[in-house]
C-alpha cells in the first residue's frame, strides 16, 4: 500500500480542520483529516488515563453504548490495558500493524518528548510499507500537538481520563502537577507519577526546562485530605515563584521556607528535595528539606545517595538552607521519593529490588511499575500518598537540534522496525 508522501506533513491542512473547530470537536477534526490523507477506513483517539492501566476512547456527539460514560456530548469508553496491543504499544513506543483480511489496523502511540499521551488506532485499505508507517508516526505525533493545544480549552480530555471520580482535595493536588509527567531532552529523560492514597497526603512533583538548567522538586506536605493539599498550594507556589523570579537554588528554599512561616498554621510542614541540573557544566546541586534520601542506579547497582538533612520547610523561620552536591554520571539513573513508598503498610516493598528489576525500562516505566508495586505491596490499601521522579542521567553538552534522542530515537525507531503481528 501507498501513503501520498505529503500525509502526515501537510501542516497547514491540518491546522486548519481543526481551528475552525471548537476545542471539544479538535480531534475528531483532526482524526477527519488525517484518515483522509491517509487514506483511513477508520481513525480513532484513545488517551491515557490518570490510573495508567486503562485508556479511553474518546468521542463527542454521541450518547449511551454499554459500559461507556457520557456527559455535556462526549462520550468516553474506558478500555483495560492490561496484556493488549495498548499496552504494548504505549510501553514500547513501537508502532503494531495487524493484517486483516481487507487491509490493515495500525496503533501508534501519540507522544510528544516521552508524553505518552494516549494512542492512534486506524484501519488502512491494505497493509503499509516502511514509508508509509513513517507517515502514520508523523501523523500521531502530530496530532499530539492536537490534544495538547485542546486541552487548554476544555474539560473533556480531563474528564474523559479520570476514570474514577476525584475528591476535593485531589482536584486541588492535580492543579500542582506539571502538565506533562515525563520530559525527554538530548542530556536527560525524567519522569513523575503519584500514586494517590485513599485520603490525599499532600505529594507533589514538578519541574522545569530552561536553556540553561533543569529544575526539579519533590515535596510531601503534613496531614492529609484539603489541609494537606492547600499546605502543598502554598509551599509549590512559592517554589514556582521562586524559581520564575530567578532565585538561586538556596534563595529559593529559603522563600518557601518563609512563605510557610509566614502563612501556614503552627505546627504545619513542608519536606521537600529542590533540585537543579546545570546542563552546561553537568552539574547538579539538591537541598534536601527534611526529604527521604534519593537512590542512585549506577552500573546495575543501588545506593542510597548520602545527603546532610535539614529541616523541613516551615519548621524554623529564617532558616537559610545549604545546596550540597548531587552526584552525576552519563548513564546514572536517579530517584527521588515521597515517604508513602516506605509507610508501614509498604514497608514490605524493597524498592532497590523493584529498581534492579526495571534497569531496562524507560523513566516513564519505571515510575508507573514503581507506583503498582507499592499498591502491590499494600493490597491496594495506600495510606498515603506514595509519588517518585526518575531521572536518567545521559551527559555530555547541550545537544543541537541535529541529534536524536528520545521521543525523536523512539519515532524513528517505530517508523523503521513496526511490530506486525498475524492475521
Amino acid at each position: 500500500m501507498s501513503i501520498p508522501s505529503s500525509a502526515g506533513r501537510d501542516v497547514g491542512t491540518l491546522l486548519d480542520g481543526v481551528e475552525g473547530r471548537a476545542p471539544t470537536k479538535a480531534v475528531e477534526a483532526a482524526a477527519e483529516t488525517l484518515a483522509q490523507r491517509l487514506g483511513a477506513r477508520e481513525l480513532t483517539f484513545l488517551i491515557a488515563d490518570f490510573s495508567g492501566r486503562a485508556v479511553v476512547r474518546l468521542t463527542t456527539g454521541a450518547v449511551g453504548g454499554e459500559g461507556a460514560r457520557t456527559q455535556a456530548g462526549a462520550r468516553a469508553e474506558t478500555v483495560p490495558m492490561a496484556g493488549t496491543v495498548y499496552e504494548r504499544v504505549l510501553r514500547t513506543q513501537e508502532i503494531d500493524v495487524q493484517p486483516l483480511d481487507d487491509g490493515a489496523r495500525v496503533i501508534a502511540p501519540v507522544t510528544d518528548r516521552g508524553d505518552a499521551i494516549g494512542l492512534m488506532e486506524l484501519v488502512l485499505p491494505g497493509e503499509p510499507g516502511p514509508a508509509s508507517v513513517a507517515e502514520v508516526a508523523a501523523a500521531a505525533h502530530a496530532l499530539a500537538y492536537v490534544v495538547i493545544a485542546a486541552r487548554r480549552y476544555t474539560d473533556v480530555f480531563e474528564w474523559g481520563q479520570r476514570t474514577t471520580p476525584f475528591s476535593l482535595a485531589a482536584e486541588i493536588q492535580r492543579r500542582l502537577l506539571p502538565a506533562s509527567y515525563t520530559c525527554e531532552a538530548g542530556q536527560f529523560t525524567l519522569a513523575g507519577w503519584l500514586e494517590p492514597a485513599a485520603s490525599v497526603g499532600g505529594d507533589t512533583f514538578d519541574f522545569t526546562l530552561n536553556d540553561d538548567a533543569l529544575h526539579v522538586s519533590i515535596t510531601d506536605a503534613v496531614g492529609h485530605e484539603v489541609e494537606a493539599a492547600l499546605l502543598a498550594t502554598l509551599l509549590v507556589g512559592a517554589l514556582r515563584n521562586a524559581r520564575r523570579r530567578g532565585l538561586s537554588l538556596d534563595a529559593q528554599a529559603w522563600y518557601a521556607n518563609h512563605a510557610l512561616a509566614d502563612n501556614a498554621a503552627a505546627g504545619q510542614f513542608v519536606t521537600g528535595q529542590l533540585v537543579r541540573v546545570d546542563l552546561s557544566a553537568a552539574t547538579a546541586q539538591i537541598v534536601n528539606a527534611g526529604h527521604p534520601l534519593p537512590l542512585l542506579v549506577r552500573d546495575g547497582r543501588v545506593q542510597v545517595i548520602g545527603l546532610d538533612v535539614e529541616p523541613p520547610f516551615g519548621v524554623v523561620p529564617g532558616r537559610s538552607f545549604r545546596v550540597q552536591r548531587l552526584p552525576l554520571q552519563p548513564g546514572d539513573r536517579v530517584v527521588f521519593l515521597t515517604d508513602g513508598m516506605q509507610e508501614r503498610n509498604a514497608a514490605v516493598l524493597d524498592v532497590a529490588a523493584a529498581l534492579r528489576d526495571t534497569t531496562d525500562l524507560h523513566p516513564r516505566e519505571v515510575v508507573q511499575e514503581l507506583g503498582a508495586a507499592v499498591l502491590r505491596a499494600t493490597g491496594g490499601d495506600l495510606r498515603d500518598d506514595a509519588t517518585m521522579v526518575c531521572l536518567d542521567w545521559y551527559g555530555g553538552p547541550p545537544r543541537g537540534s541535529d541529534s536524536v534522542h528520545g521521543a525523536d530515537a523512539a519515532r524513528a525507531s517505530s517508523a523503521r522496525t513496526p511490530r506486525r503481528r498475524s492475521a
